[in-house]
């Protein structure tokens, strides 16, 4: 895996085989961060990355400046490898991870966040659940702004937060904010 922008552009972190989760694929991670650039600055931001699997999203936005991102995925296995990884890069100090459910660490936090990237499992029904929950609990920020990626068979634009939905690939993001 590697990182495409910022300070650590060019850097690459290791995945086992075998790894329980699916990463954005860098065409997507690139689309995405080429569109949140031209609106954000995210120097000094606070990032929520849930599912985050690889870090990979986590390390994107390191590298562009955030302050700290948490990091949530209910595998351990994932976590350990995560945290490995952002020692490796040295970015320990700016980074937690929490081993912990997505849905059960927003019931739970008191938190919140600049920017919120949710990127569970495409066949794992949670996606409206996460976006209910995000807006129910506080947990983004009134000028914030929550990104669910999900697959084509999943539509999540009737919330009432629902901003718009870009495609790139086999990868849709759906943009959610406060009215």
């Amino acid at each position: 895996m590697r990182i495409i922008a910022g300070s650590l552009k060019g850097r690459t972190f290791r995945v086992p085989p075998g790894f329980p989760s699916r990463p954005t694929t860098d065409y997507a991670k690139e689309g995405l961060f080429n569109m949140l650039n031209n609106t954000y600055e995210f120097e000094g931001m606070k990032i929520l990355d849930l599912c985050s699997g690889t870090g990979n999203i986590s390390f994107e936005f390191l590298s562009r400046g955030a302050a700290l991102v948490t990091s949530v995925d209910h595998h351990g296995k994932a976590c350990t490898w995560l945290h490995k990884n952002a020692q490796q890069l040295q970015l320990d100090t700016k980074i937690s991870v929490v081993n912990s459910d997505a849905l059960q660490f927003l019931e739970r936090t008191d938190q919140q966040f600049d920017i919120i990237f949710a990127d569970p499992p495409f066949d794992l029904k949670i996606h409206s659940s996460l976006v209910s929950l995000v807006f129910q609990r506080s947990v983004l920020q009134q000028e914030g702004l929550l990104i669910v990626e999900h697959g084509k068979d999943t539509s999540l634009d009737n919330s009432p937060y629902f901003k718009n939905m870009r495609n790139f690939g086999n990868v849709n993001f759906s943009f959610f904010v406060w009215p």
